[in-house]
């Protein structure tokens, strides 16, 4: 009997632990693109078939147009099954395929970086390693203020986003999609610009002050 209590409440405590988490993960990532979309990419590699080992641009359906087999349905294939759903696909046309299959969407990294720019990254990649394909940050970076925009919206970002990071978090992780944002501020960042710019307004309406009771 007190087998069956303790049990229940690690069952409890780990519900209330995971709902927790998850509060603290952005409301618009938890609904994550694990599936595919138009104009995602695959690198595709199959053993013995030049024709079908290339990257490959996801049509409308979803689904993958392929050289000699037509057009296969990505449709409720979750990004990291890939692998395992072309090997199944594929072997219907092809005995016994080896297939290697990568999901790569393409994403911009800008800002305090080396280089940045769009690069079709795969979906497992670790958000550190993009950045590295960027470049690196420079030296006037402030990578613990590192966001993940989505159009106009924060994706990703504060602690919630430091704390993905420290776990070592995928692209796929962090629910990222084709044409978010990968931003990395500046020491010199607008905010920073704002509120030099308040401290000089400030500084002025007081100075006007001192002058107008001086002269009175």
């Amino acid at each position: 009997m007190k087998r069956s209590h303790w049990s229940l409440t690690v069952v409890a405590g780990g519900a209330l632990l995971a709902t927790a988490l998850q509060g603290m993960v952005p409301a618009e990532a938890q609904t994550r693109a694990t599936g595919f979309q138009v104009g995602d990419r695959i690198l595709l590699h199959v053993e013995r078939d030049s024709a079908l080992s290339d990257t490959f641009t996801v049509v409308a359906g979803p689904a993958l147009r392929l050289p000699n087999i037509g057009e296969v349905s990505l449709a409720g294939v979750r990004r990291g099954d890939i692998e395992a759903h072309l090997t199944r696909e594929l072997g219907r046309y092809i005995n016994d395929p080896v297939v290697q299959a990568r999901a790569l969407i393409r994403v911009s990294v800008v800002g305090e970086v080396t280089r940045p720019g769009y690069y079709a990254v795969p979906i497992d990649l670790v958000l550190t390693d993009a950045l590295m394909l960027a470049g690196g940050a420079t030296k006037d970076a402030r990578v613990d203020r590192l966001h993940i925009q989505r159009g106009n919206s924060s994706l990703w970002s504060g602690d919630a986003l430091q704390s993905a990071i420290a776990r070592g978090a995928t692209l796929d992780d962090l629910g990222m999609r084709a044409g978010d944002r990968i931003q990395v501020p500046g020491h010199r960042d607008p905010e920073s610009k704002w509120r030099i710019v308040g401290i000089i307004v400030t500084s002025l309406a007081t100075t006007v002050t001192v002058v107008a009771l001086t002269h009175r």
